[in-house]
């Protein structure tokens, strides 16, 4: 456990020693916070576990995610002897994330409700109860560490789970106040952990779907809460060749769930147009209509709260989760909005997706989607051969 231990420290609070530094640890039900709060409490720190609900609805099974997630906390924090409690934020979540997250897909664009929730939430509503609390640190299962001596946020040790990219809103003032426990680890190691450890969540399986939410039928799902209206199917050509059930069901890249066949190369969805309650699409994975080079992005956040300088700016980006870096210049930062450039042609952007920026396996801070470039195919344009 020696290799643990030195990481860990490298993030821990350095004021006080650790048995008069009090973390609270947010509690998901899931084996990354399970162990976040082990190791800290295998430290001498004085852990304690809060559980955060957000959402009262059960799923279109009848099961009530939250109430089996808290029962999972209470046998953890039971089992490694701490306390633990639970705080609701329904209100809030509903205000500051789902109302937006709905707002966006009416409008045709394709939210990421973790960015904001880890903004609105996790970070900031979470974060001062804590503070409230009498906590010294708010502690959390991402993977993803900081340098507490530069204020800086670091991609996670394991490139296949490294979450940086939702959490390019937190600044540095935010930053001195939280600890990532299991940046530093790959995941099999944290499930070896606590599995010896005998925690109940070592093989719970990871949760995904909507943040606190759950899995769920996406489609009906929002056909609750979102009023839409059939439309037609069109190629770039004009010619219709389906049916949509509304626009903000589906999004740029899509393949499956349009209900198209027919002989050739698979359709995918290469345009949206929400006023208009169309769906245009093209066949083949590669068709130019796909890819563009440029973007504009609002929303901005950084992690210094200084934008990058002086421009042009060259780093990496993606814009999306699992995206491998690209190489990128901000050609142009006016207030709120920037303008990137790609090296290479980037497929299926999405607007309402965020763009994140990284200067080696330093994560500067991003921005939201608003605008896509003129694709290839509306300039005439070939792609780059593989």
């Amino acid at each position: 456990m020696e290799s643990k231990t030195s990481a860990l420290n490298d993030h821990a609070p350095h004021d006080r020693p650790p048995s008069e530094t009090t973390v609270v640890v947010g509690m998901s039900g899931g084996v990354d916070s399970s162990v976040s709060a082990l190791l800290l409490k295998q430290q001498g720190y004085r852990v304690v576990g809060l559980f955060m609900k957000n959402w009262e609805e059960k799923d279109e099974n009848g099961v009530c995610v939250s109430a089996q997630d808290y029962e999972d906390v209470a046998r953890v924090c039971e089992k490694i002897d701490i306390p633990y409690y639970a705080v609701e934020f329904v209100q809030e979540y509903w205000d500051e994330v789902f109302t937006r997250f709905l707002a966006e897909y009416k409008a045709g664009y394709t939210p990421n409700p973790d960015i904001l929730c880890n903004r609105e939430i996790k970070f900031k509503s979470f974060l001062q109860k804590a503070m409230e609390l009498g906590a010294d640190y708010l502690a959390t299962g991402h993977y993803c560490r900081s340098d507490r001596g530069t204020s800086q946020l670091i991609k996670g040790s394991d490139p296949g789970k490294d979450q940086s990219y939702f959490l390019y809103t937190l600044t540095a003032p935010i930053l001195n106040r939280v600890l990532f426990p299991i940046g530093h680890m790959p995941k099999w190691e944290v499930r070896e952990i606590a599995h010896q450890a005998g925690l109940a969540t070592h093989a719970k399986r990871d949760s995904t779907g909507i943040c606190f939410i759950g899995e769920r039928n996406f489609r009906p799902f929002l056909k609750q809460y979102i009023a839409t209206q059939r439309g037609k199917i069109q190629t770039l050509e004009g010619e219709t060749v389906g049916e949509h059930e509304g626009t903000a069901y589906y999004t740029l890249g899509q393949r499956k769930g349009l209900g198209l066949g027919g002989e050739g190369e698979p359709w995918f969805i290469v345009k949206k147009d929400a006023q208009k309650n169309m769906i245009y699409v093209a066949r083949g994975e590669r068709h130019p209509a796909l890819y563009a080079d440029e973007l504009i992005a609002n929303e901005l956040s950084w992690v210094s709260e200084t934008p990058p300088s002086p421009l042009p700016f060259r780093c990496k980006a993606k814009v999306r989760y699992r995206q491998l870096d690209q190489d990128c210049t901000i050609t142009q930062i006016d207030g709120d909005q920037l303008r990137v450039q790609f090296d290479t042609p980037q497929r299926a952007i999405a607007p309402g997706q965020s763009i994140v920026f990284y200067l080696g396996e330093v994560c500067l801070g991003g921005g939201v989607i608003r605008e896509v470039g003129t694709s290839y195919y509306d300039q005439g344009r070939s792609l780059p051969a593989l």
